[in-house]
C-alpha cells in the first residue's frame, strides 16, 4: 500500500498508513526558533524542496528532567531540540475532503517539560472510533518560552514572556491553511488541553490573534487564571541575569549561550520561588495578551466558544507523592498552611474538610485545600465567568479512584488523560490506572469528547443528558463508573472560597517535579 502524501503550502508531506487511519508525524509548523529567532515570535515555516517524510515524532522542546515526564513515558529517552522543536502531529481516518471536526491538543508539563510524543496522547482512537482529524504540537518552554524582555528591550520584545503559547497560535494557523487537505474541517476546531495545557488553553481565550482559530475549547485540570504581570515578569528575568553572572539584561549573551547553561539558570530561578508558584507562565504584556486572560473570558472574549472545563478530586494527589517533606506535615504545618490558603476562612476550612474526609493525617487535609486552591476553584471560576461573558459551559468532576490502596493516588492529576484518549492499553498506562482499568469509561469519556468537538454539547456523547454551567444549580457531570450529573458537588468546601477572581497562580513549582 502506497504512502498517503497530502499536499500543504510549505510542500508536499508524506505519512503513513496504520490500521484504519493516517498518520503523519514531525511536520514543522514554524521556523526553528534559534539564533535570532530565540526568544522571538515563531515565523513561518519555508517552504521545503521535495517531499518531506513524516513518519517520525519531532523532538521535545529543550526541557530539564522531569520524574514525571519519564513516568508516563514509562522511562523513555528524552530527546531534545531548539531548532526541530517546533513540529506537529496529524491522525486522521483518510486525507481526503471529509470537513471532519479536528481537535488539537496542547500537553501539561507545568509549562517547562513535556511533549506531544506521550504515549497517552495517541489520536488513534478519535480517529478511527469518531472520524475526527487529530492534532498535537509541541511548543516552546521554561526559559525558551517564557522569558519576558520587554522593559529592557521595548515593545518588539513584548510578546517573548508569552512564546510558548504564541506557539500553539502558530499551530492553529498551520491547522487553519492545511488541516483540510489531511480531511479535517478549519471551521470546526476544537483545542483541549491539561494542565499547564489546559492553562495555556485558557490563555488563547484572551489572546486577540487567536480569535477565529478554534470554535471549541476542552480545558483539563486548568483554567485561566495563570499569567504574571510586567513587574514580576522582569523582576524574574533580572533574577534569572545574576544567576547567569550577567550585570543586565543580555540580548547577545541571551541568544548565545547554550540551551543546558539556561535550562540550570532557570532550574535556580524557579527553585528560588518554589513556594510562589510557577515562574514560566505567559505574561500579560498589554500586546500579545492585553489583560487577566480571566478578565478577558467574563467580559464577553469567549462568548461564541462553547467551553468544557472540570477537574479530578484529588488532583494534588499526584505532587504530595514525590515530596515526602509535604507528607510529613503535621498539624500545625497543615493549620499554618490553611491561613496561607484560605487566611480567616482557615479554621472553617479544618472542619469542613475534616468532616468530608475523616480521621486522615494532615496531608491529606492539606492536599484537598491544594487540590481547590490551585485547579477546582479556578475552573468554577472560568465557568462563572463564561456564563457571565454570555457563553456556555459545561463541567465535569473526574472521580474514578486508581485502585492502588497503597499508593493513595485516588483521583490525582492526570489520571483522566489515558481516558480521555482511550490509550489505557499504552505505556505506562497500567502503571497509573492498574491492571484492570474500566475500558467501558475509557469509550464513553472519549466518545464525550468528540460528541463536544463535533457538536459543541457533551450531552450528546456517552453519559446522556448534561445541563450546561449555571451559577444558580451549578449543574456538573460526576465521571466515574456510574457517571451522572449532580448539583453543586462538595459545595460545602466551594463556599470556603473567596467569590472574588481565583488566584493568580493556579500552579506551584511543585508541578515541575
Amino acid at each position: 500500500m502506497s504512502a498517503p502524501r497530502v499536499e500543504t503550502i510549505q510542500g508536499t508531506v508524506e505519512g503513513t498508513t496504520q490500521s484504519g487511519y493516517e498518520r503523519f508525524l514531525g511536520i514543522p509548523y514554524a521556523e526553528p526558533p534559534v539564533g535570532r529567532l530565540r526568544f522571538r515570535a515563531p515565523q513561518v515555516p519555508s517552504a521545503h524542496s521535495g517531499t518531506f517524510v513524516a513518519d517520525t515524532y519531532g523532538p521535545h522542546a529543550p526541557q530539564p528532567f522531569s520524574m514525571m515526564e519519564h513516568f508516563l513515558g514509562e522511562g523513555a529517552p528524552v530527546v531534545s531540540d531548539e531548532a526541530g522543536c517546533l513540529r506537529l502531529n496529524v491522525w486522521t481516518p483518510h486525507s481526503d475532503e471529509g470537513h471532519r471536526p479536528v481537535m488539537v491538543w496542547m500537553h501539561g508539563g507545568a509549562f517547562v517539560s513535556g511533549a506531544s510524543t506521550t504515549p497517552w496522547y495517541d489520536g488513534e482512537r478519535f480517529a478511527v472510533d469518531h472520524d475526527l482529524v487529530v492534532v498535537s504540537f509541541n511548543y516552546r518552554l521554561g526559559v525558551l518560552g517564557f522569558t519576558y524582555l520587554g522593559d529592557e528591550f521595548g515593545p518588539d520584545w513584548a510578546g517573548s514572556g508569552s512564546l510558548g503559547v504564541q506557539d500553539a497560535v502558530a499551530a492553529l494557523r498551520w491547522v487553519k491553511d492545511n488541516i483540510a487537505h489531511f480531511g479535517g474541517d478549519p471551521n470546526n476546531v476544537t483545542i483541549f488541553g491539561e494542565s499547564a495545557g489546559a492553562m495555556g488553553v485558557g490563555t488563547l481565550l484572551a489572546m486577540p490573534e487567536a480569535h477565529g482559530l478554534f470554535h471549541k475549547a476542552i480545558l483539563q485540570s486548568g483554567a485561566a487564571s495563570s499569567a504574571k504581570s510586567t513587574d514580576v515578569a522582569t523582576r524574574h528575568t533580572k533574577e534569572l541575569m545574576d544567576i547567569l553572572g550577567l550585570d543586565r539584561v543580555d540580548l547577545d549573551a541571551l541568544q548565545e549561550l547554550s540551551v543546558s547553561t539556561l535550562i540550570e539558570a532557570h532550574q535556580a530561578l524557579a527553585a528560588a520561588h518554589v513556594r510562589e508558584g510557577l515562574v514560566s507562565m505567559p505574561v500579560v504584556d498589554g500586546s500579545v495578551i492585553d489583560r487577566s486572560p480571566l478578565e478577558a473570558v467574563e467580559q464577553g472574549a469567549a462568548s461564541d466558544i462553547p467551553l468544557l472545563i472540570g477537574t479530578n478530586r484529588d488532583e494534588w494527589r499526584l505532587f504530595a507523592l514525590f515530596d515526602q517533606e509535604f507528607m510529613a506535615t503535621d498539624e500545625e504545618g497543615l493549620e499554618s498552611g490553611l491561613e496561607t490558603l484560605l487566611a480567616e476562612n482557615a479554621a472553617a476550612a479544618l472542619r469542613t474538610y475534616r468532616e468530608r474526609l475523616g480521621d486522615v493525617a494532615p496531608a491529606e487535609i492539606l492536599t484537598s485545600a491544594l487540590t481547590d486552591s490551585i485547579f477546582r476553584i479556578p475552573a468554577i471560576r472560568l465557568a462563572e465567568a463564561q456564563h457571565r461573558g454570555g457563553g456556555s459551559a459545561w463541567m465535569y468532576l473526574f472521580t474514578w479512584a486508581i485502585p492502588q490502596a497503597k499508593n493513595g493516588l485516588g483521583s490525582c492529576h492526570a489520571v483522566e488523560l489515558p481516558f480521555v484518549f482511550n490509550t489505557l492499553d499504552k505505556p505506562a498506562a497500567e502503571l497509573f490506572v492498574g491492571q484492570d482499568p474500566p475500558l467501558q469509561l475509557a469509550r464513553d469519556v472519549n466518545a464525550t469528547w468528540a460528541a463536544f468537538a463535533r457538536y459543541g454539547d457533551p450531552g450528546r456523547g456517552s453519559f446522556g443528558e448534561w445541563p450546561p454551567y449555571e451559577p444558580h444549580d451549578r449543574k456538573t457531570m460526576i465521571i466515574d463508573l456510574d457517571s451522572q450529573v449532580q448539583s453543586d458537588p462538595l459545595s460545602e468546601e466551594r463556599m470556603l472560597w473567596p467569590e472574588s477572581p481565583a488566584r493568580r497562580h493556579e500552579s506551584t513549582a511543585t508541578l515541575a517535579d
